[in-house]
């Protein structure tokens, strides 16, 4: 097939084209995101590979269709930034990566939370400048401390991320809280203890976010969830930026509950992330707001990025794209139920 790689850079390309070496698929990369501005671009393509930051809504996937897209491979979980109804009413597959590496993303997850408790971020840069001062380096113990996982994956999915990150603390010694509509049995297990968010928000001293994006996460954490938490809590995000309200919890900070912020994700990242943007100003006027506390870290959107999470995403996005050449069907389709009025 005829595949234009979007939001392609060179890390892309090198573990593509290596799945692809079996497959023969005719890849085209190209640097710039797909949306409406871009889409003549994938003109005359049977599939279209896209990642997070890539848009494509019903206009744009109708003209696409008319061009000759018959697929969108997605090298990521998540769908949100594709109007999967549209596409069905179309005729055009959507396909993802469901898993990759989980442990890639637990893993970042942890390190955000040990670096903002043991300040190694702040001390790593006062070294460098002969400055052996602990003062404004405190931490805690972790163990003993109660953390809530929101997200903790599907019935029977093994190694979602929330679980691995579950485990992770509990060997640290923490107390797990977490929530999810369909608790996980195998974390039941071990002693966790499921809540409704409403309850966990209370108890914790770090919360931790890995549910999908969805009508029903969408800015979950708002003005009124961080007026339930503990005061001076963690709050770290690897899942989706918009399942935080960047305002509410700027406020929160300035106002003292939220006592430290961990971010990979942002809900206007793609704006910003995947870019040297290091010789231009940032003119997002909020994540800039955000860069200005010293208990601020973000990441740009690196939770993935491991050798392991790029091969398993690279191959099977390839045995997506091969599956549908073959049979007309992908393996990992996604499908949704259109909303309709019940009235």
């Amino acid at each position: 097939m005829r595949v234009a790689v979007f939001s392609a850079r060179p890390y892309d390309e090198q573990f593509l084209a290596g799945a692809n070496a079996g497959a023969g698929h005719e890849l085209t990369y190209l640097e710039t995101r797909l949306s409406r501005e871009t889409g003549r671009l994938a003109a005359g393509f049977d599939a279209v590979c896209v990642f997070v930051n890539d848009e494509l809504d019903a206009d744009l996937l109708g003209a696409l269709r008319a061009d000759g897209l018959k697929l969108v491979a997605l090298r990521a979980a998540g769908f949100n930034n594709v109007d999967v109804v549209a596409a069905q009413r179309c005729g055009v597959t959507v396909a993802r990566v469901p898993a990759y590496s989980p442990h890639a993303v637990a893993e970042h997850s942890l390190a955000l939370i040990l670096t903002l408790n043991r300040k190694t971020h702040r001390a790593f840069n006062r070294i460098r400048e002969g400055n052996f001062a602990l003062e404004g380096l405190l931490g805690f113990d972790l163990n003993g401390k109660t953390v809530g996982v929101v997200g903790t994956g599907a019935i029977g999915a093994i190694g979602a991320i929330g679980e691995i990150v579950a485990r992770i603390l509990l060997g640290f010694g923490c107390v797990v809280v977490a929530h999810d509509p369909c608790p996980n049995r195998r974390l039941l297990d071990l002693g966790v203890r499921y809540a409704s968010i409403p309850e966990l928000l209370p108890l914790c001293d770090i919360v931790t976010l890995h549910c999908p994006l969805t009508p029903a996460t969408h800015r979950m954490i708002d003005a009124s969830a961080i007026g339930r938490m503990k005061p001076g809590v963690m709050l770290i995000n690897t899942s989706r930026g918009a399942v935080v309200d960047t305002i509410a919890v700027i406020h929160g900070l300035k106002s003292g509950p939220i006592g430290s912020l961990g971010l990979d994700v942002y809900e206007e990242e793609s704006a910003l992330f995947f870019e040297d943007r290091s010789e231009r100003f940032i003119d997002d006027d909020v994540f800039a707001r955000l860069l200005t506390f010293p208990n601020v870290l973000v990441t740009g959107h690196q939770a993935f990025f491991t050798q392991e999470a790029l091969t398993s995403i690279a191959d099977t996005t390839i045995a997506n794209i091969t599956a549908f050449e073959r049979t007309g069907r992908a393996i990992h389709e996604v499908r949704v139920e259109p909303v309709t009025d019940a009235s």
